[in-house]
């Protein structure tokens, strides 16, 4: 299913789903003090395009998975996306005063609740997840896929990395640049673990046998560096008014990026081929029908 347009169709749908369940499931005042209730929902309601969450679905789908039971598990991976971004965007890290067509949380709240608000969806995360429905050792898997891929293993981690490259330690030292294998190991761990998680993740919740996560597990890999390369060349030639983001910050900073690296025809190139990877495994597996393919393509060919 890879028609652009009922592939955008299906994408918006799975989005308001996702979007109409968030709106009632982060705790509220009076049992949570209302300025971290205020930060944590300004954040998670600010808009995005919820890929993780819909790749989730669709993968439950792909294995023939019921849609509806995995989407508190689709949602407890956005609300660990969000915290990402939040402290992503604190001073400490990359110190970004706009997110999603919107001033960053710090700006608006201060950087004591923006980190407050962060850590309460990563933590109100895996309590959504602690209640999931269906077979306890499917749910204990995917809890497992997606904590290692959120903590210093996976999201964690390449944030580590990629801050070392350019913070100096307190002697004023700072790491060496990377090469290309460190920067595909970094975003990996960085952008790639969360998507990988959330996709396979679905395929375990949805009741997928061994050869179908399998084959799920190794494209959301490929989906997931696709998304790196593209947001890094969107960093360059991107507009700041469509992303939702500011632009350029990675070559002011002096970023390792996909670009720098190998310039921008030839990641276009490896964007693609990262699809073109994808879609020789989900064939393999009987699973190139699915929405997933459509929606690696659609990574690719993004503008936002």
């Amino acid at each position: 299913m890879t028609d652009p347009s009922a592939v955008a169709e299906y994408v918006r749908a799975r989005r308001a789903d996702v979007d109409a369940a968030l709106a009632n499931l982060l705790p509220s005042p009076p049992e949570c003090p209302a300025p971290v209730a205020d930060a944590m929902r300004y954040s998670l309601t600010a808009g995005g395009k919820r890929l993780r969450p819909v790749l989730c679905l669709a993968s439950a789908e792909a294995v023939g998975g019921d849609r509806a039971a995995v989407l508190p598990a689709a949602c407890a991976i956005e609300l660990i996306h969000t915290y990402s971004l939040i402290h992503d965007d604190l001073p400490a890290m990359d110190d970004d005063s706009l997110r999603r067509g919107l001033p960053t949380l710090h700006v608006v709240a201060g950087e004591g609740m923006a980190i407050l608000a962060g850590d309460g969806l990563l933590t109100e995360a895996f309590h959504v997840l602690s209640k999931l429905p269906g077979d306890p050792v499917r749910v204990l898997r995917a809890v497992r896929l997606i904590a290692e891929a959120a903590g210093p293993v996976g999201m964690v981690g390449g944030q580590a990395i990629d801050l070392a490259c350019v913070t100096p330690d307190p002697q004023g030292r700072t790491a060496p640049p990377l090469d290309a294998g460190g920067l595909s190991t970094m975003h990996a761990k960085k952008t790639g673990a969360l998507i990988r998680a959330a996709a396979t993740a679905g395929a375990v919740l949805g009741g997928g046998a061994e050869p179908q996560i399998a084959a799920i597990d190794r494209a959301a890999a490929e989906f997931g560096l696709a998304f790196q390369i593209v947001d890094d060349i969107l960093d360059v030639e991107g507009d700041s008014a469509q992303l939702g983001k500011t632009t350029g910050k990675d070559a002011a900073a002096g970023k390792p990026t996909y670009p720098a690296l190998y310039g921008l025809d030839q990641s276009r190139r490896m964007a693609s081929d990262c699809i073109a990877r994808a879609r020789s495994v989900l064939s393999a597996a009987n699973l190139g029908d699915s929405w997933l393919l459509g929606i690696g393509r659609w990574i690719v060919e993004r503008r936002n």
